[in-house]
């Protein structure tokens, strides 16, 4: 049977070691400022990103990898003999699902095949972990594939940001809801449902209740939240990702609770001071 190689993209958020001890594989999008251009955690990091933000005043653009680089990456593992699966940033977020489609048609049926996560950051990482390990087992790529679509709508991503700023110069909100959100204050918290990305609800006030009713959405679902992982995933506010996962041990007491930080691309949109839980129902 033919080895499974399980392929992501840089938004997914996991981290060197995790990657590196999984093989998995990652194709990096694209990080902009103006004429610059990066690929995302290999030119360009989140530290070098928001240094760049504050010294110049300019806000990030991304974009999604090509066909071309797709065919590039899958190549040479068809070549080997391989199989690859592929899973991606959400079809209804990027164009990113829509080239590897591209890419993956370029080769021969039952080789490559993509998954759309209909998430981001660690809501596919999430996905790639359970790929990673059905691999391990030796499961078919048909087989792999088939687990992962029964999953995906299963995962819960929540996150929070701190500032409206990043997603209104990316183009995520509009002008009025940037000057509300910087009037009062509002710390939003956002869900991805179905691929794309809703205001769950506003908090107004100290960053601690923001924290606090983060923590209320897998309350909400404790009787069907699996145990097996629980990812929280952050963006320069490494003290705040501990205390979620002090908290979410205390409650759910899962098998392991794996923190990340977010990559360029989605501190593109999303900021500094951003974090997130993602968990999966049974």
């Amino acid at each position: 049977m033919a080895k499974v190689h399980i392929v992501t993209d840089s938004t997914s958020d996991l981290p060197q070691h995790i990657l590196l001890d999984r093989n998995i594989h990652v194709v990096p999008l694209y990080v902009h400022f103006d004429d610059e251009i990066f690929r995302d955690d290999v030119d360009i990091n989140p530290s070098l990103l928001y240094k760049k933000v504050q010294e110049s005043g300019i806000y990030p653009k991304t974009s999604s990898p090509s066909p071309k680089d797709f065919i590039d990456f899958f190549k040479p593992i068809v070549d080997r003999g391989d199989h690859v699966l592929y899973i991606g940033l959400s079809s209804q977020l990027s164009s990113t699902i829509q080239n590897a489609r591209i890419a993956a048609s370029e080769f021969p049926d039952h080789t490559v095949l993509v998954v759309d996560s209909l998430n981001l950051s660690a809501g596919i990482g999430m996905l790639v972990l359970e790929a990673s390990e059905l691999s391990l087992q030796g499961k078919s790529l048909e087989e792999i594939s088939k687990a992962l679509h029964a999953m995906v709508p299963k995962v819960k991503t929540f996150f929070a940001v701190d500032t409206l700023q990043y997603l209104y110069k990316g183009g995520r909100c509009s002008s009025l809801q940037n000057l509300i959100g910087t009037m009062f204050r509002v710390r939003p918290i956002l869900h991805v449902v179905n691929g794309k990305i809703i205001v769950q609800k506003k908090v107004r006030g100290r960053r601690e209740k923001q924290i606090d009713e983060m923590l209320q959405f897998p309350d909400s679902e404790s009787n069907a939240i699996s145990i097996k992982r629980i990812i929280v995933n952050h963006s320069f506010c490494p003290d705040d990702a501990e205390l979620l996962k002090k908290q979410l041990d205390q409650s759910f007491s899962p098998e392991e609770i794996i923190i990340t930080e977010a990559g360029c691309v989605i501190s593109s949109h999303c900021g500094p001071n951003t974090f997130s839980i993602v968990y999966c129902l049974e």
